[in-house]
């Protein structure tokens, strides 16, 4: 069997326990790291931890199961896949974040791997894979911490939720949600929807949606589906103004019905704000329109799927 083991490194800003702690917080993940669409803390106890991940790898969705070791006086974090995504027969490393006096950090990030039946064409598309997602993530995390160190993040990214109650099974509400293929013929605002699910539970959506002033924007995102109460997604194609977008749909029963809940999480993209809403626009101006316009989507979305769970229900 062929191990191949490679490193990539980066220099951050910032001092080492700030890289560490954003890196031990898996949940932050999404929005640090460009491939990583969603991650579960399965169980943890002291510095040992079981954590699943879904995340792009050269362009496909893939997900994984990996146990973690954190060693916050050493600044190291190791990792092992339990159950590798194919062709990946196993896969480890670990982070390492060495403190290069009191306001900047090396960061090393280590892999080793090797591949199912030791195919030559599987090894090297998990090195290219591994090259490609080490060296988007190390500048992801040297942006997401030098601009958190900073104190420039809490203006740019927020976050926000809509609820609607709904007279009717949470199990209904999720369905409509889950079947995006539908949501053309559904939902008003989606001109056009094409829907990926090659592994069930994590799907690819690309659609086209209409705006308040009839032009019409795509989108492409990967969703998490956690049957029937939870779809987690990432958007990768954004719209101009956004650098982020995560969010959760949620159902949650209750003695009226369902509490159904769109959660969204948002990073402003500076550089086009002038050129979307005018020379004199804040990140203020921004944020307002973002959420406006992400809020109005998502409430007429769960309006539908209330509506569609009462009928059912009735």
């Amino acid at each position: 069997m062929t191990t191949r083991e490679v490193e990539h490194d980066i220099t951050i800003g910032a001092p080492a326990a700030a890289v560490y702690q954003l890196l031990a917080d898996v949940t932050n993940w999404p929005r640090i790291f460009p491939p990583t669409i969603h991650v579960d803390r399965i169980e943890a106890q002291g510095n040992e931890e079981r954590i699943r991940i879904w995340a792009t790898a050269n362009g496909q969705p893939k997900d994984w199961t990996s146990r973690r070791t954190l060693d916050p006086e050493s600044l190291t974090i190791t990792f092992r896949q339990e159950i590798p995504a194919p062709p990946v027969k196993h896969m480890g490393g670990t982070w390492i974040i060495e403190p290069q006096g009191e306001q900047e950090s090396r960061v090393r990030l280590l892999h080793d791997y090797s591949a199912i039946d030791d195919e030559p064409h599987d090894l090297l598309w998990i090195e290219r894979a591994v090259d490609k997602n080490s060296t988007a993530e190390l500048a992801a995390l040297k942006v997401n911490v030098e601009r958190a160190h900073a104190a420039e993040t809490e203006e740019l990214t927020f976050s926000f939720t809509d609820t609607v109650q709904i007279a009717g099974n949470a199990k209904d509400a999720f369905d409509f949600i889950n079947e995006a293929q539908l949501w053309a013929e559904r939902l008003p605002h989606v001109a056009i929807v094409r829907l990926i699910e090659e592994t069930p539970g994590l799907q690819e959506l690309e659609m086209d949606t209409r705006a308040k002033d009839g032009s019409t924007h795509t989108t492409k995102s990967y969703r998490v589906v956690f049957p029937h109460h939870r779809i987690a997604y990432k958007q990768v194609t954004l719209p101009a103004l956004m650098t982020l977008h995560t969010g959760e749909w949620t159902f949650v029963e209750n003695e009226e019905g369902t509490a159904a809940s769109s959660q969204h999480t948002v990073t402003i993209n500076t550089e086009n704000i002038a050129r979307i809403l005018g020379p004199d626009a804040t990140v203020a101006d921004a944020r307002e329109y973002v959420h406006t316009a992400l809020s109005t989507n998502s409430c007429a979305t769960l309006s539908h799927a209330k509506a569609y769970a009462e009928q059912k229900k009735a």
